[in-house]
């Protein structure tokens, strides 16, 4: 299970002075409804939104993604983390990328994957 796809084209990546609405396009490619959803960082900055398949633990979640160096804990269906609805949450999708900003120069020094707190 490798999972180095571009989705819909878009990409983000910490390493080029990302935007809100960078972000903020993540997060409304995704439906809330349908899946759990992880937010995690790769090797080389990009960002990236992935759904999480049913009965895969974010433990096992990481197994499969080896160029992982951050993520946060995963965002359950049906709670409006993700999707159109979160992505027009400026002040939601501004905190996410503050902690990315924040997390990424210690995550991207690491060879053990770090799991992000958001800020509140």
């Amino acid at each position: 299970m490798t999972n180095e796809w571009v989705l819909g084209g878009f990409m983000m990546n910490l390493n080029d002075q990302p935007t809100i609405d960078q972000l903020a396009q993540l997060f409304a490619t995704r439906k809330d409804s349908l899946d759990d959803h992880l937010l995690w960082v790769n090797h080389s900055g990009q960002v990236r939104l992935d759904r999480v398949p049913p009965h895969i633990t974010e433990a096992e979640f990481e197994e499969h993604m080896p160029s992982m160096r951050a993520r946060f804990k995963v965002y359950r269906r049906g709670q409006g983390y993700v999707g159109k609805k979160a992505a027009a949450d400026t002040e939601f999708v501004g905190r996410v990328l503050q902690t990315l900003q924040q997390q990424w120069p210690v995550a991207c020094e690491q060879q053990v994957v770090k799991v992000i707190e958001p800020l509140n």
